[in-house]
């Protein structure tokens, strides 16, 4: 696992459908499960994360709250136009609580990851982080 926030080694959110000054999509890649990104209601909410460089990807850590259903794409190219399907998969409600969830199989290298909320336990969502594995 790299010990490092992500935006430590050079990345970066390219892409966020919801942006609230207190709370910016920057946030979901600092290291910090104490700040967060936001969204600002409806869904489908969506991020992407674009790599300094491809980077191998066995597996992504997601902390999260009130996300029901998450969508994991990836792209190997170095622009964000094209993306294949990882994975789709319902988190747990965890009731006042963060979401932790390993989410494997990512396999290969990526330059881009895209998460894609699909629906959530309530109508605002926040992501505190994200991490992945090598």
């Amino acid at each position: 696992m790299f010990d490092s926030s992500l935006s430590s080694l050079g990345a970066k959110v390219v892409v966020a459908t919801s942006s609230d000054e207190n709370h910016p999509p920057e946030n979901i890649i600092d290291g910090n499960t104490n700040t967060f990104w936001m969204s600002t209601g409806m869904f489908p909410q969506e991020f992407v994360i674009r790599f300094a460089e491809p980077t191998s990807i066995s597996a992504v850590t997601v902390d999260s709250y009130n996300v029901k259903r998450l969508k994991i794409e990836k792209n190997s190219s170095q622009n964000a136009s094209q993306f294949e399907s990882v994975t789709e998969k319902e988190l747990e409600n965890t009731e006042g609580h963060l979401q932790s969830n390993t989410i494997s199989g990512i396999g290969s290298s990526a330059t881009h990851l895209r998460f894609i909320i699909t629906t959530g336990y309530d109508h605002f969502v926040s992501v505190h982080r994200v991490s992945v594995q090598n």
